[in-house]
């Protein structure tokens, strides 16, 4: 049985629409991603990139709350936020729509699960 995205701590009910939207629709499939990725996977569904998102992403992949994220620790995370924006925003318009693709592929049960 899979846990609900939502199941991660500081992440709710938006974020886990968000997530759907972008094709992931479990913790796992987060957890096995990692942060960034999950986060990358995020932004070339159209979710529009905010620093704070992204690590409460990575401080509830830890089990810790969201405003437990500061200083040094902060401004890495800021590096890692904005080199995903980077590549992002890098790539071609068709990523949003690649994903979605993906997403669509998933909910029919044409890719081997995850």
């Amino acid at each position: 049985m899979t846990r609900p995205v939502s199941s991660i701590p500081n992440l709710g009910p938006a974020t886990e629409a968000a997530f759907a939207k972008a094709g992931i629709h479990s913790a796992e499939e987060i957890e096995a991603m990692g942060a960034d990725a999950a986060y990358e996977r995020l932004l070339q569904a159209g979710t529009p990139p905010h620093f704070i998102g992204y690590y409460v992403i990575v401080m509830g992949l830890q089990g810790r709350p969201w405003n437990d994220c500061r200083g040094e620790e902060k401004a890495r995370l800021r590096v890692r936020f904005d080199a995903i924006k980077a590549r992002v925003a890098a790539r071609p318009a068709r990523a949003a729509t690649d994903a979605r693709f993906e997403a669509a592929m998933d909910v029919i049960g044409l890719r081997p699960a995850r």
